[in-house]
């Protein structure tokens, strides 16, 4: 009974991979994409952190996919950086390279990457994250990051978002993202309320506004805003120390617009 059992499992597989193969072949082939993508912001803002003064920053984006794997190199140029004497000069403060690979299991969509922090002025720094969303009402999507270099702990991101309608062509996209940050020790982040320990506290949040604009079948231009801010009183005494440097409050309101060419 066993054998017999295993012999019709084997049989189905192989009839159903039979199918699917053939299937596939006649399917169109599926092609490596790639994006260019080229924003102009009013302030570089991440986690929370104000890391740009005063100064347009761009940041070009490049990404190359295929089949779920995905390679993209991301960079920051601050326009009027502020350096240690006082004085403006322009400077690419950070290249990033992320590494990724997505798919999809048991109706949810999954991810899972590498990403590399090139810091200017800074000890650069590695994370390793994982993602999961699910495409309903509200696109709910958490994302869990660790690093494990220079800024050791744990960065947990639970975003939300919708998009209207206004025209046959353009969708205003509406969005929020909450996190919580734990760190591993003090030396990290520590606890403003309490040096000797360790940061566990809500983070910080985002409130975001965009819309795609498609230039034709291939380049597309998105005005961005958004509004960043604490999610609790450690977070803010945090920010608001480290902002401080950067002259910007823990409530940060920035914005710009981006132009991508996808083929």
């Amino acid at each position: 009974m066993r054998r017999t059992f295993l012999s019709r499992i084997a049989c189905s597989l192989a009839c159903g991979l039979s199918l699917g193969l053939s299937s596939q072949a006649m399917a169109e082939e599926e092609k490596p994409e790639a994006d260019l993508t080229i924003g102009a912001y009013s302030q570089y803002v991440w986690r929370g952190w104000a890391l740009s003064k005063d100064s347009l920053v761009i940041q070009p984006s490049t990404t190359i996919s295929y089949k779920g794997f995905a390679f993209n190199l991301w960079g920051n140029l601050d326009t009027k950086q502020y350096n240690a004497g006082g004085n403006e000069t322009h400077n690419f403060t950070e290249t990033d390279m992320t590494i990724s690979y997505d798919w999809s299991m048991a109706s949810l969509d999954w991810g899972v990457g590498y990403i590399y922090y090139g810091l200017d002025g800074a000890d650069d720094s590695q994370e390793f994250y994982l993602s999961l969303s699910k495409d309903i009402l509200m696109a709910p999507a958490l994302t869990i990051y660790r690093d494990t270099d220079s800024f050791p702990g744990w960065y947990v991101s639970a975003e939300i978002g919708h998009s209207f309608s206004l025209t046959e062509a353009i969708a205003l996209d509406l969005g929020f993202k909450a996190s919580y940050l734990l760190a591993d020790d003090e030396s990290t982040y520590a606890d403003p309320s309490d040096s000797s320990s360790a940061f566990s506290n809500l983070f910080d949040g985002v409130l975001s506004v965009s819309a795609t604009i498609p230039v034709n079948d291939y380049i597309s231009v998105t005005p961005e805003m958004y509004y960043s801010f604490p999610l609790s009183s450690d977070a803010s005494d945090m920010l608001e120390a480290d902002n401080d440097g950067y002259n910007a409050d823990e409530n940060i309101f920035y914005g710009g617009i981006s132009a991508s060419l996808s083929f």
